[in-house]
């Protein structure tokens, strides 16, 4: 499997995903993508969806953009150093596409989550995958296998494995893996007083209100990446 996110602090999860895939593309293509390839990676409506994205990414700092040409993007460093750039992309890839000097830990693939069980309890535990926790901003614990279509217009899609980091706590906005009574959900949060609303990214899903005096919800950690399985390419 490899990753399509790659860690940007100040980028949307969706803006990482499309980075990342320009990286994929650059390692396993030798050019980096058009602006119609993205859009069809990502399922835009158009490839303008696609060129709001890439401005997006040029304004903070991520690419450059030769106009003129339909292949004209170039990944830039971070702020901190081209070296931070190089260590954080070989953490992000499998040496098969990106050969690396260390060896990556291994974060664990979390299916679905039997009821009651906590999160990482061996029963839920699909695979181990080779990618280190610190590829992603803050640290990721581990891999959740997104199931459904509610999330899709964060770019997160059925399939995908969340890369979540461990906290009880979230903020307005963010999107969290949330446990309400048995069920495992990803959701983005707003919580007001005593009253949880966890929105989808789908007008198909309604949200969902949670009086957190009344019923069972905890916060198991919030989203810090994305990693998408590799046929997806």
């Amino acid at each position: 499997m490899t990753p399509i996110s790659t860690p940007f602090p100040k980028l949307t999860l969706r803006q990482q995903a499309i980075l990342s895939f320009i990286h994929q593309h650059l390692q396993l293509r030798q050019h980096p993508p058009t602006r119609a390839e993205i859009a069809a990676h990502f399922k835009f409506s158009s490839p303008n969806a696609a060129e709001a994205h890439l401005r997006a990414l040029e304004r903070k700092g991520a690419i450059s953009m030769q106009a003129g040409t339909a292949r004209g993007i170039r990944v830039l460093p971070t702020a901190d150093s081209e070296q931070d750039l190089a260590t954080d992309t070989m953490a992000a890839f499998p040496p098969k596409f990106l050969p690396s000097q260390r060896q990556p830990s291994q974060l664990s693939i979390v299916g679905r989550v039997a009821a009651g069980s906590p999160i990482l309890a061996t029963e839920n535990i699909e695979s181990e995958c080779p990618i280190d926790g610190l590829a992603f901003h803050p640290r990721a614990d581990y891999l959740l296998r997104v199931r459904g279509t509610s999330m899709r217009n964060a770019g997160i899609f059925d399939g995908d494995l969340l890369a979540v980091a461990r906290c009880q706590e979230v903020q307005n906005g963010e999107i969290a893996v949330v446990r309400i009574g048995e069920e495992v959900t990803v959701k983005r949060v707003e919580k007001r007083g005593q009253f949880l609303r966890l929105h989808a990214e789908n007008p198909a899903f309604s949200p969902i209100d949670i009086d957190l005096a009344r019923e069972d919800v905890s916060i198991e950690g919030r989203a810090v990446g994305l990693v998408r399985p590799f046929p997806h390419v």
